[in-house]
């Protein structure tokens, strides 16, 4: 069994002459929580792109729970247990909750072809215990999306990542959108996934959010892994000197 729950070897990715992502090693351990940070266009959402299948790299591997994969799309990445919350959300408006966390996975009663009856029980009952399992608090289920806040929003698009057997959950600036209780909320729910060893990779702007939730810290600059940055072991601006190049380092090999 591998000590990683999630390995990059060599990962590339090119736009025509444009080199978005080039030879990016990365490895996540068991339980742990990784920032990914970098200046707008360092190459932090191409290599979330990549490992969650919305695109196919053009080099490299992506080892997942110690297999090789070539996902041809996020439902295939999804399947194999990568959950994703990206800034878009992709939650249905006019849906309420237990209906957009089975978007696409419904749970079926009776199938009678184009007229399947839903188990509609089944789900809440699923949504209950992920909502138990996140720390989300939502106070009616049967609310719609649109008639919720931001922050409830994104508790719920977190809740998704619950409710199925999710071995990696990536968050993409989660609380780039919310206010300040908002936020507070959201990070406690991350501090619940640490809690219950989910490993989780966090790509975020905001420095005091990063020292305060992860264990490591990645930085990408043009493409590459500039530094891999043990959280105690460094501070505010020794990230910014690599985000910005005002210090350089090596890109790494594997884990701290």
């Amino acid at each position: 069994m591998s000590e990683f729950i999630l390995e990059t070897r060599g990962l590339t990715k090119h736009y025509g002459g444009v080199h978005a992502l080039t030879g990016a090693n990365f490895a996540l351990a068991p339980g742990e929580h990784v920032a990914i940070m970098g200046d707008n266009g360092a190459g932090k959402s191409t290599f979330v792109r990549q490992l969650t299948g919305v695109e196919k790299p053009t080099s490299g591997q992506i080892i997942f729970d110690g297999v090789e994969h070539t996902f041809q799309s996020p439902i295939e990445a999804r399947e194999a247990g990568i959950e994703t919350v990206f800034q878009t959300l992709a939650l249905a408006d006019d849906l309420d909750v237990p209906s957009n966390l089975f978007l696409g996975r419904e749970k079926i009663r009776f199938n009678l072809g184009p007229f399947s009856i839903l188990d509609k029980k089944a789900m809440r009952e699923a949504t209950l215990a992920a909502l138990v399992k996140t720390g989300v608090k939502i106070p009616n289920l049967m609310n719609t999306i649109r008639n919720m806040s931001g922050g409830q929003r994104q508790c719920v698009a977190i809740a998704r990542t619950a409710a199925f057997k999710s071995k990696l959950v990536i968050m993409d600036e989660p609380t780039a959108a919310l206010g300040v209780q908002e936020t507070a909320q959201v990070e406690n729910i991350i501090r619940t996934l640490k809690g219950a060893g989910e490993p989780l990779i966090l790509i975020s702007h905001n420095m005091r959010q990063v020292f305060d939730l992860v264990d490591r810290i990645v930085v990408f600059r043009r493409g590459r892994m500039v530094a891999n940055l043990r959280k105690e072991e460094t501070d505010g601006q020794d990230v910014v000197a690599y985000i910005t190049g005002a210090k350089t380092g090596i890109e790494y090999e594997g884990a701290a």
